[in-house]
């Protein structure tokens, strides 16, 4: 095993490994093999059909599981494997001195989450999250455009197909996190109050949700999220008192309104956007911060924090969406 301290030499060759060969797995695997600096270790999966598909896309050495990769030799692991196996596989690692980049959400539990932050902490190791959205160069647009403004309020849709993969989270855990964690980043605040309205349309597990937050600073912020939409939007709205900024973030389009008169007249204008693979910086961003020794863009704590208020949302009562009681239309007098 290499030790922690040449790991962190900036010159040296980081050997890393992936756990997890799925679809996410398989792009980590992707970008790791194409970045300077870097040697990908393998690949570990359980299933014979994943680690066939990892080799024929990249090329590099598979795993049956876990003790097999690190006895090959890490510096750092990415964990792309099912939530609920992050627990124990970040543990493993951290134990053998291991850094780790943990895909959101960190774990299945806010318990399991500060677990892994001790264990690190501890351990002197590199934690980061995954929470990629953050790497999106419109969010990246977006965050820079109310840099020291007043916000106001945030609202964010994040809608599409039931997704082909079996999941062992409903769009909370899977989507809505993401947007959780952008609230908190664009606020630099904590959520201290939820209110959510789930339903199960077509899944076992919530597939509608509508989330309502407010943060200590005062913002308002919604969250619509559903897996029934035919296509996918990814859209972010931002009002501050002096602009309004609207992100597409599939097309990386960013526009900023601003300059409001007294006629309702204002001004518009297109931000420049980067084009960055956002899952390329992200691992960029972690490797980084294993070889400075340096806080991580995404630290445990935030993860932490994102999924609480996650798990927050889902204790609203769940309804099936055919059978949800409807309200009676309210009659107006006047």
């Amino acid at each position: 095993m290499v030790s922690r301290e040449s790991a962190a030499d900036a010159g040296r060759v980081l050997r890393v490994g992936v756990v997890g060969a799925g679809v996410m797995g398989s792009n980590h695997g992707r970008v790791l093999a194409g970045l300077p600096g870097i040697e990908l270790i393998g690949i570990v999966d359980p299933m014979l059909e994943h680690r066939t598909r990892a080799t024929k896309l990249i090329g590099c050495p598979t795993f049956s599981d876990l003790e097999s990769l690190i006895a090959a030799g890490v510096d750092a692991v990415t964990i792309a494997a099912p939530t609920h196996l992050h627990h124990q596989v970040a543990l493993a690692c951290i134990a053998k001195g291991i850094h780790v980049l943990v895909e959101k959400p960190i774990a299945s539990t806010v318990e399991e989450g500060r677990e892994i932050v001790e264990a690190a902490r501890k351990a002197g190791v590199t934690l980061m999250v995954g929470h990629v959205e953050r790497f999106n160069p419109a969010v990246a647009a977006v965050k820079q455009a109310i840099k020291d403004e007043d916000i106001l309020s945030i609202a964010i849709t994040r809608v599409g197909p039931f997704p082909p993969r079996m999941s062992d989270v409903g769009v909370v855990i899977d989507l809505a996190v993401h947007d959780i964690d952008l609230i908190r980043w664009f606020t630099e605040s904590d959520i201290v109050d939820v209110q959510s309205q789930l339903a199960s349309a077509v899944a076992e597990r919530e597939d509608i949700a509508l989330l309502q937050f407010r943060t200590e600073s005062g913002v308002l912020a919604h969250i619509n999220t559903n897996w029934l939409t035919p296509f996918k939007a990814r859209t972010v709205t931002v009002a501050t008192r002096g602009k309004y900024v609207m992100g597409d973030l599939l097309t990386r389009q960013v526009t900023e309104c601003f300059g409001f008169k007294t006629d309702g007249s204002y001004s518009m204008r297109h931000l420049p956007v980067g084009q960055d693979e956002p899952l390329r910086a992200e691992l960029m961003a972690f490797l980084s911060a294993v070889r400075s020794g340096g806080v991580p863009a995404v630290t445990g704590e935030e993860g932490v924090a994102s999924l609480e208020i996650a798990i927050q949302c889902l204790d609203a009562p769940k309804k099936p969406a055919a059978t949800a009681a409807r309200a009676v239309p309210r009659r107006v007098v006047g």
